[in-house]
């Protein structure tokens, strides 16, 4: 892959007349780049998109290095795809270009003008409509939309998903609340190691992330075809998986079990496994870097529970009261 950055200074007058070459040959033709030959796939399909936007745009080349404030020649590199760019270079030719650095790359949701029109319309909403866009747009394409926003008692899911970073409490309490509504308890971890015929720990090493993803999500589809009624204990990475987590959301009336990250930290050095922060020396910052990232995910959930104010027994009871509430079960 070629090394070429895109920050060299504009060019001057004096070399504008060598640059117009690139401007109007394609690439392979005899005023194209010489360096045209073997180039990434990656970089040819940008570049493409740098020159779909430019004509979009109706305008030249020149103009859009002149906005952008890089030099011309090295917009045509980009152009024909032997450019490759730093990230400051591509968010000012998406600048110069009026739009996001997602359209530039190739985001899917820049793919199509329907995928564009719809972005425009959510921009700026705030997170309450967004929520209410996506319940909608999940029952209009059938996937269930959200269960929060059913009412009534034959309308609210009878699994009940328990999310939460690890050592918050979602098994000790999962198998808890499991016996006391006489519901079966669902491991989820451990569904996806019999998916596997190996361990979490031995999957993620052999496999790595995306193939324990694609376990995850079959044994959570698994559980929601076998039980109408349980109680299921997903593992604190559920929410990483879009797909994943709008599934859990649409089908099971979700409880998130919060503690603080020393709570966190304390029960799993208890059960001694200090994943995953095993190999960090900043195991607490590392903890918490995680629960800030998962926490606007996790409080999705239509319940919250704090399983780090109180003792076991209290907590549960709470946990019980919520879950009984919501299902319209008598205590």
């Amino acid at each position: 892959m070629s090394s070429t950055i895109l920050h060299a200074p504009r060019v001057s007058p004096g070399d504008e007349a060598a640059t117009e070459a690139t401007e109007a040959g394609p690439p392979g033709s005899p005023s194209a780049p010489a360096e045209a030959e073997d180039k990434n796939p990656f970089l040819v399909a940008l570049g493409d998109r740098v020159r779909a936007l430019r004509s979009r745009r109706g305008m030249t080349r020149k103009a859009v290095a002149h906005a952008a404030d890089v030099s011309e020649r090295h917009l045509a590199n980009l152009e024909y795809g032997i450019g490759n760019a730093s990230i400051l270079v591509l968010l000012q030719v998406a600048g110069a270009l009026q739009c996001s650095i997602a359209e530039l790359i190739g985001d899917v949701s820049t793919s199509s003008p329907e995928w564009l029109l719809l972005r425009e319309l959510l921009e700026r909403r705030d997170e309450a409509t967004l929520r209410r866009v996506r319940v909608a747009v999940g029952e209009l394409l059938g996937t269930g939309g959200d269960n929060s926003s059913k009412t009534g008692p034959a309308a609210r899911s009878t699994r009940v998903a328990l999310v939460g970073l690890r050592g918050a409490g979602k098994s000790t309490l999962g198998q808890m609340l499991a016996d006391d509504l006489d519901y079966p308890f669902v491991e989820l971890s451990r569904e996806i190691e019999k998916f596997a015929g190996c361990s979490v720990g031995e999957i993620q090493g052999l496999y790595g992330q995306n193939a324990y993803r694609r376990y995850e999500r079959r044994a959570l589809e698994e559980a929601i075809q076998i039980y109408p009624e349980a109680v299921i204990a997903t593992p604190g990475g559920i929410v990483s998986d879009a797909a994943t987590f709008n599934l859990l959301l649409a089908h099971c009336t979700t409880v998130w079990l919060q503690a603080a990250p020393e709570d966190h930290m304390k029960r799993v050095a208890a059960q001694g496994d200090m994943r995953p922060m095993a190999a960090s020396r900043e195991a607490m910052e590392d903890l918490k870097g995680i629960l800030a990232g998962r926490a606007a995910f996790y409080s999705k959930a239509e319940f919250h529970i704090d399983t780090g104010a109180a003792a076991l027994q209290p907590t549960f009871v709470a946990l019980r009261s919520v879950v009984r509430q919501a299902l319209s079960l008598s205590a």
